[in-house]
């Protein structure tokens, strides 16, 4: 019936104006006022936007950071452009990132110290993203330089619970047609937060082929299971021969639909995104890319090459922000972050709630938080660009959505709602 209104109002406005035309004057003397109240609900973001500098923002101190790194681990361009070689020249020595950062003693010391428990290491080009004269304060350096708080024994090990929730060594399960095979330990980084950091031990280690091999029979042998998650560690840092061969693999399983990979080194290391890995993702297509994108900072001319490559290839993105207090707990950060995104041909897929992991208590943020950032998005952004916000149930179980409430009351014959703006309305049901 709305659109018969609607069609009614604009013969009625025909007939009252006969033939003159109806132009974007006459509309702003007639709703002017709305279309005021829309600027008025955006001019503070407008306002912000400019000040949430993006890592291409800050190229001209990410190239001067480039070219000492380069020039203290002897590099040349085609070196850098290497991703083997980033992962050879990974920073895990504090007395080498306190040199290339300019940190004081008493701030190597504090890393040193975190070190002897929890393993770091940084690539080259990551740590090029650090703002060195403020580090206190960049979202960079406290995703990938240790602090002291990383020392407090509160929190879990494994707070998801995933070694009660697996089936051999390589597979999590917790859903009735999709399960997880994580193949490596190995990173590009190791994220302060990470939740599988009890998972990266002293060196770096893929999982033998015959436990690939039994994981992918596994999957065989349980016709339900049509979504196979391949993660690690960073999925993408096993050997080219070796995605390729398991991606064939899970191919001829007729029941297995969608085949996706969790990787952050479109972020953390992007020299990884080659044409030869994405010919052999393309290959098996439908293949989904889900990456990790927490930072403005992170949006450099080689984190969007990385994208559009595989973009170009037809390969979904995706993208999972981990809420993180001092990196993106902010509602305007996080709504320039989901628009990047999308420039990118990225789609905000989650915002995770941190996780009661050991040693990352810093980071906690209230759930509060993460419910007044998913109202201030939506109205005010493309749909898009909206996350599904996701608390994990502790001990296995399980994602869980958490939004505002925009449902008053449903009933019988009719359900009331509010909008983005907190007006009422309803409909009949």
């Amino acid at each position: 019936m709305a659109h018969e209104r609607l069609f009614a109002s604009c013969i009625k406005k025909i007939h009252e104006r006969g033939n003159t035309l109806y132009t974007i004057e006459d509309s702003l003397k007639e709703h002017g006022e709305r279309f005021d109240d829309l600027k008025d609900n955006i001019e503070e973001y407008q306002k912000a936007k400019p000040k949430i500098l993006t890592g291409y923002d800050r190229k001209e101190k990410t190239d001067k950071l480039k070219k000492a790194i380069m020039e203290e681990l002897g590099a040349t361009t085609d070196d850098w452009d290497d991703y083997k070689w980033q992962m050879k020249n990974r920073i895990s020595d504090p007395e080498l990132i306190s040199k290339l950062l300019g940190l004081d003693t008493k701030e190597k010391e504090k890393i040193s110290k975190v070190a002897e428990r929890f393993r770091f290491a940084v690539s080259p080009y990551y740590l090029t993203l650090i703002d060195k004269e403020n580090t206190s304060h960049c979202p960079i350096y406290k995703q990938a330089i240790p602090c002291d708080a990383e020392l407090a024994m509160t929190g879990e090990l494994d707070p998801m619970d995933e070694e009660g929730t697996s089936v051999g060594e390589l597979i999590t399960r917790r859903y009735p047609d999709r399960l997880i095979i994580k193949v490596t330990n190995v990173c590009g980084m190791f994220c302060r937060f990470c939740q599988r950091r009890r998972a990266i031990g002293e060196s770096d280690l893929a999982a033998p082929k015959k436990q690939i091999e039994e994981s992918i029979e596994y999957v065989r042998q349980n016709p339900e299971i049509r979504d196979v998650l391949i993660t690690g560690g960073d999925s993408f840092l096993i050997p080219d021969a070796t995605i390729d061969w398991m991606l064939k693999k899970l191919r001829e399983i007729d029941h297995v639909e969608i085949i996706r990979f969790g990787t952050r080194t479109p972020v953390t290391l992007p020299q990884r995104i080659t044409k030869k890995l994405v010919s052999i993702l393309k290959k098996y297509a439908p293949v989904y890319v889900n990456t990790h994108f927490n930072s403005v900072r992170e949006f450099t001319k080689e984190s969007k090459k990385a994208c559009a490559m595989l973009a170009d290839a037809g390969i979904p993105l995706g993208n999972q922000m981990v809420l993180l207090n001092g990196v993106n707990n902010n509602k305007f950060v996080v709504r320039k972050i989901n628009q990047e995104l999308l420039k990118m041909r990225v789609r905000p897929y989650y915002i995770f709630h941190p996780k009661d992991v050991r040693g990352t208590k810093h980071f906690y943020c209230k759930v509060e938080e993460g419910l007044d950032i998913m109202e201030s998005l939506r109205g005010k952004t493309s749909g898009m660009a909206i996350p599904t916000y996701i608390v994990n149930g502790p001990g296995g179980l399980g994602k869980t959505p958490v939004m505002p409430s925009y449902l008053f009351f449903v009933g019988k014959n009719r359900a009331v709602f509010r909008n983005w703006e907190g007006k009422s309305f309803e409909i009949r049901n």
